[in-house]
């Protein structure tokens, strides 16, 4: 009767999802207030978190296959040009009305310039897109994002910034979240099978909203200190998201795909990795400290945005037949 009645909780706690994040995210903001002294602690937790939920989301890619994912070019393709090469420029320009403060500028860029690899996951499923596609390709736009980071940032902000920017937390980063993580995924998996597996995939939702608790607990005074600045920026992201839209749609109609893959182009292009770079903006040297509050910022933006993208982006894409009737139960 007990796994019973854990899977029927599992199956709750996914229907109820979105609810229970915007609760999560409550939740950390009332503990940030009530509690201000917590924030040092909360903020050491977010890598040990982050790296726990990096390695749930891992889990279910399916390394057996993953060359077939890998082969699957005319996704790939859409994914990886939408991502870097037609995002970049659009980001170039919603960063010019930033480009005065370079704190601003800075939080901007790396949040904007990043392809989110974990909860984009979670809401592509939620309206019907191909979720799976998009998680076998996880680890190829972590790596590239990676890479390509640094280039975009010279090239936007200029090389004297970019030389006060210590490149040890990238390097941290890339170990701690990703290679560690993934590398342990793929040994779970050829070790001990759907045992674990199947415990990992039932903590994502739990494992999310603790994430989102600490990062927004650990930071939510400093965006209330520091609110006059970060309004700017609110337009920027908002405008992004609408932006990405059709630009999303454009390219999967460009790569021919069928209805839920184009979905989970559009989730890509549109959602951005704050939870993963917030760590390397809270490294960045003191006049750029805004920067961490700045990429808080974009995940309260977009959460609000893909609530609305679960409920409103199927209707866009002819053919797709919806799973968000899963959110009205």
């Amino acid at each position: 009767m007990e796994p019973v009645r854990t899977r029927t909780f599992v199956a709750w706690m996914e229907r109820r999802q979105i609810g229970l994040y915007l609760a999560a995210i409550f939740a950390g903001g009332a503990a940030g207030f009530l509690a201000p002294g917590s924030a040092p602690a909360l903020e050491l937790a977010i890598n040990p978190v982050l790296g726990l939920l990096l390695y749930a989301t891992f889990l279910g890619i399916p390394f057996a296959s993953l060359g077939r994912a890998v082969r699957d070019l005319r996704f790939m393709a859409a994914v990886l040009v939408l991502n870097f090469a037609v995002v970049p420029v659009v980001v170039f320009g919603l960063s010019r009305f930033v480009a005065g403060d370079q704190a601003l500028l800075v939080g901007v860029l790396l949040v904007l310039l990043t392809p989110c690899i974990d909860y984009v996951i979670v809401f592509t499923g939620l309206a019907g897109g191909a979720s799976g596609r998009l998680l076998a390709a996880a680890p190829v736009l972590m790596l590239a994002q990676m890479l390509l980071l640094p280039l975009y940032l010279l090239v936007f902000v200029g090389p004297g910034l970019v030389s006060a920017i210590d490149p040890a937390p990238f390097v941290q980063a890339l170990l701690g979240l990703i290679v560690i993580p993934l590398a342990l995924a793929a040994l779970t998996q050829w070790i001990a099978g759907r045992r674990i597996m199947a415990v990992m995939a039932a903590l994502m939702v739990p494992l999310m909203m603790v994430t989102l608790a600490v990062v927004v607990g650990s930071q939510i005074t400093g965006v209330r200190s520091e609110l006059g600045s970060l309004v700017a920026v609110v337009p920027l992201y908002a405008a992004f998201l609408l932006v990405m839209v059709p630009l999303g749609l454009l390219g999967a109609r460009a790569a021919r795909l069928d209805a839920p893959a184009t979905l989970a182009v559009v989730f890509s292009g549109a959602t951005r990795n704050s939870l993963v770079v917030l760590p390397l903006a809270l490294a960045l040297p003191e006049p750029l400290a805004l920067a961490a509050l700045v990429v808080v910022t974009q995940t309260l933006v977009e959460l609000v945005g893909m609530v609305a993208f679960v409920r409103f982006l199927p209707g866009l894409v002819p053919g797709l037949m919806p799973a968000d009737s899963r959110l009205r139960h």
